[in-house]
């Protein structure tokens, strides 16, 4: 699920910066993209604390070092694609 909900995040990302530099609103889709990376690294939590439950510590042991390391990649750069539109918005006179 995680998966989904990431690439969805991407896609509404690039959504959001075609739609600024196209010179139409583009907030909503960032705000959806946020959103879908909030849920993202929820699933993937989720997906984690599953596997603790059913005690799957070699399932762990195989994603959690990497994928958490890719979430934290993939936070920082919705945040800073994101924020592109607001900034170009800002410096319209």
């Amino acid at each position: 699920m995680w998966l989904i909900l990431g690439v969805g995040a991407i896609l509404a990302a690039v959504l959001n910066l075609v739609r600024a530099f196209a010179g139409k609103d583009a907030r909503w889709a960032g705000f959806v993209s946020l959103s879908l990376t909030a849920l993202t690294v929820c699933a993937f939590y989720g997906d984690g604390a599953r596997r603790v439950l059913g005690a799957d510590w070699g399932g762990l042991m195989d994603i959690m070092p990497t994928v958490s390391k890719a979430l934290w990649v993939c936070v920082a750069v919705s945040i800073l694609v994101n924020a592109i539109p607001l900034l170009k918005l800002s410096k319209k006179p």
